[in-house]
């Protein structure tokens, strides 16, 4: 158990480091596009590697990565179409309250019931969560508004696929190959949105290759990282408690970067955040 929050905390790490990167590229460079496909060149060709020939290949496991696949391109399109109508600080927490919906699908499909002390422990960091989104003050939140929902519907419906797969990929080369999979159909969803949106298939800037050398490591490896962790924790939990990189991102922001604005609101926020995750580690 230790071993699997050992492997979320480093996810939540690499998480804010790209995260915090991104934030200081153009967004005509399309930083995530760039990302994506540092990762596919530079761990990809490894990663499938050690899939194709230490995977357990089943029905099940490929169903999976299908699902997988196709609702994280979902996602990434989803997110960026919000992205276009309101803030990050709006659009994101709402999108990461998907542990909620995960809850909802692993009783109905999957028979898996949790406590009421650990749906209680979600749910107050999920509010959490929305006390962050509420702080943003600006927006059109009537059109980012479905696109957030179906980012977060992706998000439980990924979440649970991971969780089925994890039993069939027996370590991290394996699984990391199980997150290429997805992130190739996510980048060419990507560049058919990039090409729609701006005539071109590439972006028309680059970042510098430092940037793009921490995104391409940071990436996949913090989403296989969670991937991992679902080996010995519910879906439910592993991505609610990758939530902590949006309270360290809090942190961050308002006492490294001086961002004051709404920032009493936005510790309130990120206190229930962490009080819920607090919780749910205790009750497990």
């Amino acid at each position: 158990m230790h071993n699997a929050y050992m492997m979320i905390g480093a996810s939540v790490l690499m998480h804010v480091a790209w995260n915090l990167l991104a934030r200081h590229v153009d967004p005509r460079a399309n930083y995530l596009w760039w990302g994506l496909l540092a990762h596919l060149l530079l761990l990809g060709p490894w990663a499938l590697w050690n899939l194709l020939e230490n995977a357990d290949w089943n029905q099940r496991l490929l169903l999976a990565m299908s699902v997988t696949a196709l609702s994280n391109t979902l996602y990434f399109i989803a997110l960026r179409r919000a992205y276009h109508y309101a803030p990050v600080a709006l659009v994101y927490p709402l999108a990461r309250s998907s542990p909620l919906l995960i809850v909802v699908w692993s009783w109905l499909f999957f028979a898996d019931e949790l406590s009421m002390s650990e749906v209680s422990a979600i749910g107050v960091s999920v509010f959490g969560l929305w006390i962050l989104s509420a702080s943003s003050g600006d927006g059109d939140t009537r059109h980012a508004l479905p696109w957030t929902l179906l980012a977060a519907l992706c998000t439980s419906l990924y979440s649970l696929s991971d969780k089925l797969a994890v039993a069939y990929l027996p370590g991290f080369a394996e699984q990391l190959g199980f997150i290429t999979v997805g992130y190739a159909a996510s980048f060419f969803g990507l560049t058919l949105m990039q090409k729609k949106q701006t005539g071109s298939w590439i972006p028309p800037l680059k970042p510098s290759w430092s940037q793009m050398l921490v995104g391409g490591l940071c990436i996949g490896v913090a989403y296989a990282l969670v991937v991992g962790a679902m080996r010995e924790l519910p879906a439910a939990h592993a991505v609610a408690f990758t939530n902590g990189g949006i309270v360290l991102a809090v942190l961050l922001s308002v006492f490294l970067f001086h961002e004051k604005a709404h920032w009493r609101q936005r510790l309130v926020g990120a206190g229930v955040v962490s009080t819920g995750l607090l919780l749910l580690g205790w009750v497990r």
